[in-house]
């Protein structure tokens, strides 16, 4: 009797399904003088279908992207950056803008405490006038000290003059006088400076903020009056009772318009009614 034999190959799934009766092998078993049986052990080619997929399905590709669903893509994403930059844009152009105005509103307030300072420390020194405007510039003589701290007067001067960066309204101030012929010097010049527009401005001038324009109006006798001279004032009354500023503010300055400014004179007393 032949041995067994075996071989390795690759076996069909069509072969007969375990339990099942071959045509060499019935229920009985092996015929006698019959060979032994020959096993083949490889791998099946079967066309049985995975677990959890139904028998017969397909497999669906991986699809991509098509080129009509990248340019929609692109598009938005284009779209979207440009809203972006356009918001981003209009806020530094918003933040410049309150800046501007920021710095505007800080100059105007200095110069408004420094003429508000220049009027409160205003005041006659013997025959010497305290105010004087003569339509186009006030001039004041105020107290201060000289350099070892004692008692002196300065001329204060305020026009408007233009400039290389147009109209400016300037302060022009004294160094400390000491006798009465230092001050008619110093008053002189400083009626001179503000009358030649082409004088160059020296160091003892500040230009302070750009203006447009400027009126000076007086409280006198309990009503609102055009400024008058020195002389019209008196020596008994050196200083008006008040004094109205305006100021007409030019475009692209931060700030537009009018600015009204009211000095009252410290010892200024109103009469009460009874």
């Amino acid at each position: 009797m032949r041995p067994p034999s075996f071989s390795l190959g690759f076996a069909s799934c069509n072969a007969t399904p375990r339990g099942g009766a071959s045509a060499a092998f019935g229920a009985a078993g092996r015929r006698p003088g019959m060979s032994p049986p020959s096993f083949s052990l490889g791998v099946a080619s079967c066309n049985a279908a995975p677990r959890g997929r139904r028998p017969g399905a397909r497999v669906r590709a991986a699809r991509g992207f098509t080129l009509v669903e990248l340019l929609v893509a692109l598009a938005v994403m284009a779209l979207l950056a440009l809203v972006s930059w356009r918001g981003l844009e209009a806020m530094a152009r918003a933040q410049s803008g309150h800046r501007e105005r920021d710095d505007a509103v800080m100059v105007l307030q200095t110069a408004m405490a420094q003429w508000t300072a220049d009027l409160d420390a205003a005041t006659a020194f013997g025959t010497l006038p305290a105010m004087d405007w003569d339509g186009r510039v006030l001039r004041l003589t105020r107290r201060s000290s000289d350099g070892s701290g004692l008692p002196a007067a300065v001329v204060v001067a305020w026009t408007l003059r233009p400039t290389a960066q147009g109209l400016r309204w300037m302060r022009w101030q004294s160094p400390p006088l000491a006798t009465q012929d230092q001050w008619q010097q110093a008053w002189q010049l400083a009626a001179n400076w503000a009358q030649d527009g082409t004088r160059e401005v020296d160091a003892a001038a500040v230009a302070v903020l750009p203006l447009a324009g400027w009126t000076v109006a007086y409280f006198r006798n309990n009503t609102w009056t055009q400024p008058v001279g020195a002389a019209a004032l008196g020596l008994n009354t050196p200083l008006p009772d008040g004094v109205r500023l305006v100021l007409d503010l030019p475009p692209g300055a931060g700030l537009i318009g009018q600015v009204s400014r009211d000095w009252v004179r410290p010892t200024f007393n109103v009469q009460r009614g009874s």
